[in-house]
């Protein structure tokens, strides 16, 4: 799964630059130095959220982002069209054979 800027700043796409430096400030709280109290190393995921929040709140690189998104949304949503689009190949259905005796009384009863 590819995560965007947004996720990494748990926001909507159309937050505004408040709401962006005030996730940014509480994730940082959250995630303090990058480690965790079971000494996990988190500075990938910290190094993330400083990129995110550096192209989020820099309204010129964010709309650069934003575009970006949006053409690889148009593309995955055609990539997605054209594979449920194409035709898939008929085959024949298969009947259940059904038991010698339960062919029998259905025969007896329709007759």
């Amino acid at each position: 799964m590819t995560y965007t800027y947004y996720d990494f700043l748990d926001l909507a796409p159309g937050a505004s630059t408040a709401r962006i430096d005030a996730a940014y400030a509480q994730i940082l709280e959250r995630f303090g130095y990058g480690v965790t109290d079971a000494g996990q190393d988190l500075s990938g995921l910290v190094r993330q959220i400083h990129a995110a929040y550096e192209v989020l709140s820099d309204p010129d690189k964010r709309e650069r982002y934003d575009a970006d998104l949006e053409r690889a949304a148009r593309a995955a949503d055609l990539e997605l069209k054209e594979a449920l689009d194409q035709a898939a190949p008929w085959q024949p259905r298969l009947a259940q054979d059904l038991p010698s005796a339960m062919v029998s009384t259905y025969q007896s009863l329709a007759a």
